[in-house]
């Protein structure tokens, strides 16, 4: 069994990758999307790697992200409880679709993220 896991390189995601060999035999790939967070993506990449990821992917997808998600929702004055920024919650579908893009190219047979119950991120991931 061959696995995508879009990786973040925070804990949950870390600790899935040996999860995901130990409990299904899985060969684990990694996919960390670069959105415009401000984070190390070689750590990250070493980290998924020290973990166990058979190979990493690192996808730069800012322009899209800005082109595709940001800009029409400034457009649409798109705003959570009228305040606060959707970045974190349009970024969700952008990352869902890069992993299972390089899932296709893999020839994995599963996706798996590493949000749990306790925000609404798992919701996003599952439904895209």
């Amino acid at each position: 069994m061959k696995v995508a896991l879009a990786y973040s390189g925070g804990l949950d995601t870390t600790v899935s990758i040996p999860w995901l060999k130990e409990k299904y035999g899985a060969e684990v790939i990694t996919v960390t999307v670069d959105v415009g967070q401000d984070e190390d993506f070689a750590a990250i990449e070493e980290r998924a790697l020290s973990a166990g990821a058979s190979k990493h992917y690192f996808i730069d997808a800012k322009r899209e992200f800005v082109e595709n998600y940001i800009k029409p929702c400034i457009m649409a004055n798109g705003l959570y409880e009228d305040e606060y920024p959707l970045g974190t919650a349009l970024a969700r579908p952008l990352i869902a679709t890069k992993t299972v893009e390089v899932a296709l190219k893999e020839g994995c047979d599963a996706v798996a993220h590493g949000c749990t119950g306790k925000g609404n991120d798992q919701l996003r991931f599952d439904t895209t």
